[in-house]
């Protein structure tokens, strides 16, 4: 799920792909705004065919949490 990660991430902001590790905070580390962060989620929830509750987005804020997040919902 890492490498579909990294792919979706790199499409929204400039950054190299070996810079979005597990740990990356979106914000702080991969340079991410609140609207770019949105629209990643939107693009996360077509791909992985999940739905991200509101009340759930800003408890995401590295990688990982995104991804334990998408795994709870399968």
């Amino acid at each position: 799920m890492l490498e579909e990660m990294r792919e979706i991430i790199c499409q929204y902001v400039d950054v190299e792909p070996e810079k979005v590790t597990e740990d990356a905070r979106f914000m702080e580390d991969l340079g991410f705004n609140s609207f770019d962060f949105m629209s990643l989620v939107g693009e996360v929830e077509d791909r992985f065919d999940v739905e991200v509750e509101e009340r759930d987005v800003v408890k995401i804020r590295t990688v990982k949490d995104a991804m334990d997040y998408i795994e709870s919902l399968k």
